[in-house]
């Protein structure tokens, strides 16, 4: 959802959604950074992002997100070669952690002047059509067909047929190539569409019928609004609070430093200047990441930014997935930087994300979960050094249990590097609870296995456990329930870094609430 469908379904939506939403969220305080020195306004979190990142599956890119009577809708870029993206496909959630794949909606057999490279869709509503605005055959110069298109459905998942026969958009104006448009619909329901690669981008304004372009008040039509030489591509509009703000992709699309800046304004056609650049790769969560959309909780200031990004062990240009993460912003307005956040409580009943090596593993009833094996173990494709690591491991106390027999232990890996099929086949830390309430932490090495400590919980013991592992340094300290006192702490430098996972060893067991934060 971004904010023109806020303006065109607010009431709608807020009756849908907010109270439900809002119950769910519970408050988060977030803290000033540069260059910004104004205190952070308390925004809720809603557990949304919890469910985990990526938040659907396949390779895609370039997602637009928006709200259409109570239900999210994501439509995004079919991350393929050029050749290749002749559809788009949809994603649509009532509450952003379940979604639907709605295949196809729009394909190049629909649109006649369209042969690949169909990018970048924006869709919005108006006079109870749906309109889906997207790029088609990258042109390179303005005697190539291609540009800019609309298409126009009578329900969100479509199907969508072409509203002209002809690009919108189908030349080079002020330097910028016709693609990755946006659409935004003000509060006094003028229309304006934002594009433009090659480093340049434009502002235009559409008329009622959502398929032919208006002029500015000096009798213009394409307006340049470039915010800076770093501009890229990838143009989102979204407004709060009275002002615009402009949001732009930088760097280059295959490569670790593709990134998100923005620009504020209280005009919808700028000036607009450079802020700060808002998300960027973290070499411990992933790299690529931009092209984004905005979306507001109706009723609420609870923002999201919806983004693609590429996996850190992925090198392939196309192999992008798409993640949303909390957006806040600071009492004068600004924008916080976004952090990538490594979670997954399992909501959404899927373990994306999570490559398994050994073992049967599977996702429902909101945990993850794993039969009794000989070493099985799940990662993540995450590479932190100084971390805090959180999960809840549920390991069986009887032979009765819905988890299977008991014995072993289960628990987290961490710092891992070159994962096998194999009781120790990694070069890491494991650090895992039995059910009798031992406490184990060692160090794998390629098959080889290296105990390091091992601790006793007080008994009875119960089968629920939350474990924590706080790594700094050369220093590991491991907590089991009590937060406060660590069951295991020892001095081993042997790994600095690495993946972050979960393991099981001649014991089923499940996992849940998994997150993982840098240190400090």
């Amino acid at each position: 959802m971004n904010v023109r469908m806020l303006r065109l379904h607010a009431k709608a939506v807020a009756t849908l959604l907010a109270g439900c939403l809002i119950a769910m969220f519970s408050p988060a305080t977030a803290t000033a950074t540069a260059p910004s020195t104004a205190t952070a306004v308390p925004v809720p979190d809603s557990p949304v992002a919890e469910a985990g990142n990526p938040f659907v599956d396949g390779w895609y890119a370039d997602p637009d997100i928006t709200v259409y009577d109570g239900t999210y809708w994501v439509y995004p870029t079919t991350s393929k070669t050029y050749a290749e993206q002749t559809y788009l496909d949809a994603f649509s959630s009532t509450d952003m952690v379940n979604w639907t794949k709605h295949e196809k909606v729009l394909t190049t057999e629909d649109v006649e002047w369209a042969e690949y490279a169909v990018w970048a869709p924006a869709p919005v509503e108006r006079n109870g059509k749906y309109y889906l605005f997207f790029a088609a055959n990258d042109i390179q110069n303005d005697s190539s067909l291609g540009g800019i298109g609309v298409a126009v459905a009578d329900r969100p998942e479509g199907p969508y047929s072409d509203a002209l026969g002809h690009p919108l958009i189908g030349q080079f104006h002020n330097g910028a190539q016709p693609i990755d448009q946006d659409v935004f619909i003000d509060d006094d329901g003028q229309a304006y569409m934002y594009y433009g690669g090659w480093g340049h981008a434009n502002v235009v304004k559409l008329n009622d019928d959502m398929t032919s372009l208006g002029t500015f008040a000096d009798g213009s039509t394409y307006k340049e609004i470039t915010p800076v030489a770093d501009y890229v591509e990838g143009s989102q509009m979204f407004k709060r609070d009275g002002m615009y703000y402009l949001m732009w992709s930088e760097g280059g699309w295959t490569g670790p430093d593709y990134s998100v800046s923005y620009a504020m304004s209280d005009s919808p056609t700028g000036p607009f200047e450079k802020i700060e650049e808002v998300l960027a790769q973290d070499p411990a969560v992933a790299k690529g990441s931009g092209h984004n959309s905005v979306v507001n909780v109706p009723g609420t200031d609870i923002w999201y930014i919806v983004y693609h990004r590429r996996p850190l062990s992925e090198s392939a240009g196309n192999n992008r997935q798409l993640a949303h993460d909390p957006m806040h912003f600071r009492a004068d307005g600004t924008i916080e930087p976004v952090t990538m956040r490594v979670r997954d409580n399992f909501a959404d009943g899927n373990s994306l994300g999570w490559k398994t090596y050994g073992g049967s593993w599977s996702a429902g009833d909101g945990s993850y979960r794993a039969e009794s094996s000989p070493g099985g173990k799940a990662l993540l494709d995450t590479d932190f050094a100084d971390f805090t690591y959180d999960a809840d491991v549920t390991v069986p106390t009887g032979s009765s249990g819905i988890l299977g027999a008991s014995g072993g232990d289960a628990g987290l890996i961490f710092r891992a590097a070159r994962p096998a099929v194999g009781v120790d086949s990694y070069a890491g830390y494991y650090a895992g609870i039995g059910p009798t309430g031992k406490v184990v932490l060692g160090r794998a090495d390629d098959g080889a296995w290296t105990p390091l400590e091992s601790a006793q919980l007080p008994l009875p013991t119960r089968p629920d456990h939350h474990l924590r592992i706080s790594a700094v340094g050369s220093t590991i300290k491991v907590y089991v329930d009590d937060m406060a006192t660590p069951a295991i702490s020892v001095t081993d430098d042997t790994y600095r870094g690495g993946a972050n996972g979960v393991r099981v060893f001649n014991t089923a067991a499940a996992f849940d609430n998994v997150s993982v934060d840098k240190a400090g």
